[in-house]
């Protein structure tokens, strides 16, 4: 077992560098690259001729690697955290957090008003549960796509500067939105609204998260100063990550509320504070951006082998998906165009922001999983319609997120120099 797994991570790692090759030459970006790869060899295609040591058999195989996958979002969110700096914030952080709240909401606006009429013209389809709560997870951004996209091509200016933070704060804001949402599904099912789940619970969640995340920051920063070489400061830094990722996975129960954490938030806030703190912090921050960078490449490659084509089967699923991919895109571009004008945003962050917010994967996949208590049909449902539009947007999005930074005049095309000294263009 663990040779087929050595094997199976190794033939990964290798066929998604094969692969960004190839995308190079089409002038894709790497991220659209390694999740083709990861479907090319996942349970639906390569991985369905059971080779040995190549591709991923089946949905366990692909599960047992999940660890794999919560670590490189641990270490995407302690990036993006390094976007927070104070004196970035002093520029950006009000627009930030006015169009982060705003096309937050209005995606979820937008897929709820279209899906309950989608419900009406086709009830055996689609509940008002199912509805509500699909319209709660259009809010999420997948923070991991967007952030490959800006270092692969180095982007800089006032989009990408709003960019990031933006998809940051999206996280938290989701979050509120979703459990107020499922909340609200349940009462639908049950009859009976539960006020500490659709309420107290994320917001503790949000809370917990940003105190975890802070503490666990302080103690980095406190350590940091014992060790001066820098390859003990970065496995240090690499430690924290890993801690802090799993101290995440644990839950409370207190005076019958669920205390548990958000790990995307929690390892944001980490970063943040220690970017901050930390005087060395950015050349920090570099070095453990080299290293991650074959964790990354399995993370998509991971997350290109669960989208399940399968969902293609399902006539109805499609065309709710359909739905549900146009409205969010809508909401996403136009919430973030009004509010991107309301708050004095130059032409280009105005015109191109929308698109750059539309890829979707880990957050939506998450939520989707909590989705399942509605039961399996409403649950299932739910959890169809989000692998069909992660499907979509995974593959689609990396490519319009570089075309907008490109088009906005953020994506500098210059020759660089390669490993073996020639121009590269």
């Amino acid at each position: 077992m663990k040779t087929v797994t050595l094997l199976s991570i190794s033939a990964a790692l290798l066929l998604g560098l094969l692969m960004s090759r190839l995308a190079k030459k089409l002038q894709l970006p790497a991220v659209t690259a390694y999740l083709v790869t990861g479907v090319l060899i996942g349970p639906f295609c390569l991985g369905a001729l059971n080779l040995y040591g190549i591709g991923f058999h089946d949905e366990a195989q692909i599960e047992s690697l999940g660890i794999l996958s919560d670590v490189a979002l641990g270490f995407i969110a302690f990036a993006i955290g390094n976007e927070f700096r104070l004196s970035q914030l002093k520029k950006t952080g009000k627009q930030a957090t006015v169009i982060g709240i705003v096309q937050a909401i209005v995606a979820t606006l937008l897929v709820d008003a279209a899906l309950i009429a989608l419900h009406f013209i086709m009830p055996q389809h689609i509940s008002l549960s199912a509805a509500i709560t699909l319209g709660a997870i259009a809010s999420a951004t997948a923070p991991a796509a967007t952030l490959m996209v800006v270092r692969q091509y180095k982007a800089k200016g006032p989009l990408t500067s709003l960019l990031l933070p933006i998809v940051a704060l999206d996280d938290a804001v989701g979050l509120i939105i979703f459990s107020v949402s499922f909340g609200i599904a349940r009462a639908l099912q049950t009859g009976s609204p539960d006020f500490i789940s659709i309420i107290v619970e994320p917001l503790v969640e949000i809370a917990a998260s940003l105190i975890l995340g802070s503490v666990m920051s302080l103690v980095l920063t406190f350590l940091e100063r014992f060790f001066h070489s820098r390859s003990k400061r970065l496995s240090l830094a690499v430690t924290f990550v890993f801690l802090t990722v799993g101290i995440t996975m644990m839950h409370f129960e207190i005076g019958g509320i669920t205390i548990g954490f958000s790990p995307l938030l929690t390892c944001m806030m980490l970063g943040t504070v220690f970017c901050n703190l930390c005087d060395f912090s950015e050349e920090l921050m570099d070095r453990c951006d080299r290293w991650t960078a074959p964790l990354f490449i399995l993370f998509f490659v991971i997350s290109g082998a669960e989208l399940k084509l399968s969902v293609f089967t399902s006539g109805a699923i499609v065309l709710i998906g359909i739905v549900f991919i146009i409205s969010r895109s809508i909401g996403k571009y136009f919430g973030s165009y009004f509010s991107a004008k309301a708050v004095n945003c130059d032409a280009n962050t105005v015109k191109y922001l929308g698109i750059t917010l539309l890829p979707q994967a880990g957050v939506a996949l998450g939520m989707s999983v909590t989705a399942m208590q509605l039961g399996s049909s409403d649950g299932g449902l739910v959890r169809n319609i989000v692998l069909f539009a992660v499907l979509i947007y995974e593959l689609v999005g990396p490519l319009l997120t570089k075309l907008s930074l490109s088009a906005a005049g953020e994506i500098a095309h210059h020759e660089k120099v390669s490993a073996r000294g020639g121009k590269v263009h």
